[in-house]
């Protein structure tokens, strides 16, 4: 299945302000990027492996409120969270949440959702963080719970390990149908990666290990969808780069050619109108390589 080639644009909420965010949010969207990503963060976040408490000096907004402010600041561009920490709500308020976007917006959501890592987040607010296998088992419940209150059913029962509804309703139903696509971000080959086969439209990865890990791991998503009896076809591959904006086209080209179709590029705080403004000028180029 060939997917289109689209390109997205991310501004994390932190070190940041709000101006700067809809100045950085009307650009992208003027200058056709496809689709504009926030973050999902209780509080100052760095390097999963090297932060451990929250910083108060960081200044930090909340992506699903922001969300519903790019909805009505953009025009065509579609938008995300990469990723919601599904440890940080109930899936029946997230899907409320994220129904209320999908309107908002005319029915440009992507769902983008992910387990939860930050420990600090959760301690410091007494939430229950849990294991990994513990984590990726309350996103499975979670996406059916999600999942059914976005069908046409009026009611909605669950009773699982993690979560219950009872006769839960959901009103009005998101304006995309069957529902917003779902991106999950994950890499573990053994439950993370099987759980994307399941239930994904999506998966998202981040360059950390490189074009040729990101190739390994889709290659693994391949071998579980056939495990599961799904077309692999059907599941649009994802990264989040962080390139030097003079050097964009030449970054993207080989995950284009390990068949990633959705490119996210990451913007850091420091100068993101100026490093956006590079990049939207080398965008027929990227284009060039589809």
């Amino acid at each position: 299945m060939n997917h289109p080639v689209r390109i997205g644009a991310k501004l994390v909420p932190q070190g940041t302000t709000i101006a700067a965010l809809r100045a950085f949010w009307r650009l992208a969207d003027e200058s056709g990027f496809d689709h504009l990503w926030v973050y999902d963060h209780l509080a100052g976040v760095g390097n999963a492996a090297t932060v451990a408490e929250p910083d108060p000096a960081v200044e930090l907004f909340d992506g699903w409120s922001l969300l519903a402010a790019m909805a009505s600041e953009t025009r065509t561009a579609r938008i995300g969270c990469m990723v919601t920490a599904n440890s940080l709500r109930h899936p029946a308020v997230l899907a409320k949440i994220a129904t209320t976007v999908d309107h908002l917006s005319g029915g440009r959501l992507e769902f983008g959702i992910g387990t939860g890592w930050a420990e600090y987040e959760h301690r410091m607010l007494g939430l229950e963080l849990g294991s990994g296998r513990e984590r990726i088992e309350k996103l499975g419940e979670a996406l059916q719970i999600l999942k059914a209150l976005w069908s046409p059913e009026p009611f909605t029962d669950f009773a699982g390990e993690h979560y219950t509804v009872d006769k839960a309703v959901h009103s009005p139903k998101p304006l995309q149908s069957p529902h917003p696509p779902v991106w999950l971000g994950g890499t573990g080959e053994k439950r993370m990666l099987k759980l994307v086969a399941e239930q994904a439209d999506v998966w998202n990865t981040v360059n950390h290990d490189g074009v040729e890990e990101g190739a390994r791991l889709s290659g693994v998503l391949d071998r579980w969808c056939a495990e599961v009896g799904r077309d692999p076809g059907e599941i649009r591959r994802s990264v989040q780069l962080r390139p030097d904006p003079r050097r964009v086209v030449d970054a993207v080209g080989p995950w284009l050619d390990a068949g990633f179709t959705e490119i996210v590029l990451f913007f850091g705080p420091e100068q993101p109108l100026a490093d956006l403004e590079q990049v939207a000028e080398r965008l027929p180029g990227l284009r060039a390589l589809i």
